[in-house]
Formats: C-alpha cells, structure tokens, sequence
C-alpha cells in the first residue's frame, strides 16, 4: 500500500495534543508511520521537502525531518504534476495542496491530510481517482477490514 502524507499530516505528531482531534489525528498518524516501516510504503516528494523547509519552528522541522527516513519512494515533479496544479487550484486548493494532491495522484498513492477542507474540494474533482482522507478514518477502515479477513 502506498501512502502519500501531506505536511500537516507529518507536523500532527508533533501537534499540541491537548486536543482530542488532534490526539487522535496524532496517534493514527505514529500507527501508519510504523506500519510503513514494515508492509506499507511512504511516498514523499520535493514538495513536502520544500514545506518542511519553511516550518518557523525549527524544533518541529528537525523532528518532522527525521520521519522523512521512512520515504520509500519519491515522486519527482514533472509536466503531467504542474498540468493538473491550476486544475486543482481552479477547485479551491492552495497551491502546495494542489501540488501535493497532483503528486499523489501521479504516484497512485493513498492521499491523507487533517485538512478536511482539502478532502472535500478533492472529492469534488473528477480527475482524482485516488482516494483522499483523514488518516483516523482511513485507518480504522483499513484495521476494520484487515481484522475481517
């Protein structure tokens, strides 16, 4: 399974957790995370290198920096990514979001953010054939499904 994990998603972790959501959120990310370490793929891009490298908190980068280990395959920015980029926008997304949505997309991954904002403009746009969630949900569908089988 290919998993692609925008920035706020890598940043949740390290997230004030006094929050439930946030908690949550952080926690179902830690689980993917090690799941990727064993039967599941990370796929980064020079994208989410690119927004790391401008977190003002420096501690949360270096900490953020470091998960970047577990990146099994990198998506390199092409003509077909920056083609769909103004698509996207056209829908709504920021332009790192669109950009990430585009690398995902190119990778055939899994797309997962804790922007839900991204996730109902994505699921709006009939070019995305990949799926697009929140790791909390996504997770307790994958575990839901694994422990049927």
């Amino acid at each position: 399974m290919k998993i692609y994990m925008d920035v706020c998603c890598l940043c949740r972790p390290f997230d004030d957790l006094q929050n439930r959501k946030i908690r949550l959120e952080a926690e179902a990310i830690i689980a993917i995370l090690e799941r990727c370490t064993r039967d599941w793929e990370l796929v980064g891009s020079v994208v989410i290198d690119d927004e790391i490298s401008r977190l003002a908190d420096v501690e949360k980068r270096l900490k953020v920096e470091q998960k970047l280990s577990l990146i099994s395959e990198y998506i390199e920015l092409n003509d077909v990514i920056f083609s769909q980029v103004p698509h996207y926008q056209k829908a709504g997304l920021k332009l790192f979001d669109a950009l990430h949505l585009a690398c995902a997309q190119s990778g055939k991954t899994i797309f997962l953010t804790t922007d839900n904002r991204i996730i109902t403009l994505a699921k709006k746009i009939p070019a995305i054939t990949i799926r697009v969630e929140n790791p909390v949900h996504w997770l307790m569908e994958v575990s839901a499904d694994e422990n049927n089988q």
